[in-house]
């Protein structure tokens, strides 16, 4: 008879087998939630048809909007083996702070057309978790309400075209600790979005712009036809830096506008489309950000956005040089289905996936990173 161990029955525990990290099933998990996809799935059910369109659509055909998601389905990376692994820090330190994540949420207006409690929510959410989180300029909850929330913040900034509302809306978020002013620089225009068109888009009643109004002067049902500065160039972002906090620029594509943003004053890059809102046939984020990183050549942070929803599109982009990526549609996914708590969920899935995907590509920092291949 052979000297080697019977296979175990199927079915039946082996015994003695040691415990693998990773492999037990979180039994409170709701199956049909287990990752950002399936919460955008459960999303398109519970927000009304006008708002859906404005969250989840792009400009004209939307090839840019399916073309953020193809550049990481486009990518492989090549993992290393043999290294410990054991413990895994996703730690990083970008503008003054230590991140305990690479990961941050970025800017999306009108939240509270996804659900009542809106960016307070999302807020709440990001701050329990040390997870930085950008307040749209076109946000429906006052940038006071977000600080209150305690957790780290930078302020995304729309120059009105005013300049006493203007300077009001960035003395204020500065006077309430937003650590830093997100300058978007690809809203020259309005992107023509046609799915908006074709639902007949309006914002919802009872659904406001409070930052806008109060910068303004106006009342809340007034606040959407404040008027944008038509003219954005190069000396607007010295203005912006003028005021002692850190710029990201963000919407750049261009190694030459890299160039010229940390000329003028840029403490960061954000490669980032707008999420294909805006013009249609613009390169991916993730296909744009090498000539960036070779362009701005270390001097500041290059962040990215756009498309992102696995652990793994984030160490794609982490590996390939990124210093944080940013997530925002599925932030909206999230506070439809559940809020805050559905919000953190989300963050919990993409922090936790990125963790294990680390892990297994063989890197136990994200210092390490750069051992990575991406092909």
């Amino acid at each position: 008879m052979s000297d080697l161990p019977r296979p175990p029955v199927r079915g039946l525990p082996v015994p003695d087998r040691p415990a693998m990290a990773g492999f037990e099933p979180d039994l409170t998990v709701d199956p049909n939630l287990v990752n950002l996809d399936d919460y955008e799935r459960a999303a398109a059910e519970r927000i009304p048809a006008g708002p859906l369109a404005y969250f989840t659509g792009g400009a004209l055909d939307e090839r840019t909007l399916r073309d953020n998601r193809a550049a990481f389905d486009r990518r492989r990376m090549i993992p290393r083996v043999m290294t410990d692994v054991a413990e895994v820090d996703t730690g990083v330190e970008l503008l003054g702070r230590r991140w305990p994540t690479p990961i941050w949420i970025a800017p999306t207006a009108l939240q509270r057309m996804a659900h009542p409690d809106g960016e307070l929510a999302t807020a709440r959410a990001a701050a329990a978790r040390g997870i930085t989180v950008t307040l749209s300029s076109s946000a429906s909850t006052d940038m006071g309400d977000i600080a209150e929330a305690g957790g780290p913040r930078w302020y995304q900034v729309y120059l009105l075209a005013d300049p006493g509302a203007r300077r009001a809306m960035v003395e204020r978020a500065v006077s309430l600790g937003y650590e830093a002013l997100v300058m978007t620089v690809d809203l020259q225009r309005l992107g023509r979005r046609e799915r908006d068109i074709r639902v007949g888009f309006r914002i919802p009643e009872g659904v406001g712009l409070p930052n806008i109004a109060r910068a303004a002067g106006v009342g809340d049902e007034q606040a959407a036809d404040v008027a944008f500065v038509s003219r954005l160039t190069w000396d607007d972002l010295e203005w912006v830096a003028g005021f002692g906090l850190p710029v990201v620029v963000k919407g750049i594509l261009h190694p030459d506008d890299a160039r010229l943003a940390v000329a003028h004053g840029a403490a960061a890059i954000d490669v980032s489309n707008h999420g294909g809102r805006q013009l249609d046939g613009a390169i991916a984020s993730l296909d744009a950000l090498p000539a960036v990183l070779e362009a701005v050549a270390g001097r500041v942070p290059v962040l990215m956005d756009g498309g992102v929803r696995r652990g793994t599109d984030a160490l794609i982009a982490l590996a390939l040089g990124a210093t944080a990526v940013g997530i925002g549609r599925p932030v909206i996914w999230g506070l439809a289905v559940d809020g805050e708590a559905g919000v953190g969920r989300v963050l919990d899935i993409i922090t936790g996936e990125l963790e294990q995907a680390m892990a297994l590509a063989g890197v136990s920092s994200v210092t390490e990173l750069n051992t990575i291949r991406v092909v």
